[in-house]
């Protein structure tokens, strides 16, 4: 998988694309990261990307003839002419959810375009595929949003986690139904007065399945009644 990020701050993912399972699927191949500044495309002696908003208003609006150069720019010199599917990352985006996680990691290619500022110039949007955010909250940039996407796709490549079974059986997976995961135990069996429950260490596969189950379909209720009636929903329509 390639991703072309285009940052003014290339410089806020140096340790991260190194640590971890992000690091481990770039040292194995299956992850590439290309970096483009707009800055490489400004305007003036001092390589200005942004410009005072039409019509007034607080902050600066970054250029879309800026920006369009330097996606075009990735473009050009794609490896293998692959052109990679443009994400605006935005907080008027979609909600990055697992779905889409799976969905965008199954690619080939990904264009991350992180802005900055008070935001894009509108006409940005008539250049890229979709839009994408972290949730209803406004952060000073894109970076953090684009390393929230990187984590969530490297994971789930072929081989980075070691075992496969890891990205099925979590919170919000498609494959347990959305549900949140059930609660996890290791030693010791009891800390403080709190043990580890029996059905966990009694060795009967088919019981301790029944129970996560359970566990899983009570937490979702308690904490994220939402996700519930949506599996409530999807289980009637199977049924």
């Amino acid at each position: 998988m390639r991703v072309d990020l285009v940052t003014l701050f290339p410089e806020m993912f140096e340790g991260f694309l190194a640590t971890s399972f992000v690091g481990r699927a770039a040292a194995r191949g299956e992850l590439s990261v290309r970096f483009r500044s707009p800055r490489d495309f400004g305007l003036g002696k001092h390589r200005s990307v942004d410009d005072t908003p039409y019509g007034g208003g607080s902050g600066m609006v970054m250029r879309v003839d800026v920006l369009v150069a330097t996606m075009e720019a990735l473009d050009a010199d794609a490896p293998g002419g692959v052109r990679a599917r443009r994400v605006l990352l935005t907080p008027q985006g979609r909600v990055l959810d697992q779905r889409k996680a799976l969905e965008l990691a199954g690619r080939d290619a990904l264009m991350l375009v992180c802005g900055r500022y008070e935001g894009f110039d509108e006409r940005v949007r008539g250049y890229v595929d979709e839009e994408i955010s972290l949730g209803d909250f406004v952060m000073t940039g894109g970076e953090v949003a684009a390393m929230a996407i990187l984590d969530a796709c490297a994971r789930l490549l072929p081989g980075v986690l070691g075992n496969e079974a890891s990205t099925i059986d979590e919170s919000h997976s498609p494959d347990t139904g959305g549900l949140l995961e059930y609660p996890h135990y290791t030693r010791p069996a009891e800390f403080r007065g709190a043990k580890v429950p029996e059905v966990l260490s009694g060795g009967n596969h088919a019981e301790i399945a029944r129970w996560r189950r359970e566990q899983a379909i009570a937490r979702t209720r308690e904490r994220r009644p939402d996700l519930l009636e949506r599996f409530e929903r999807a289980e009637r329509g199977r049924a």
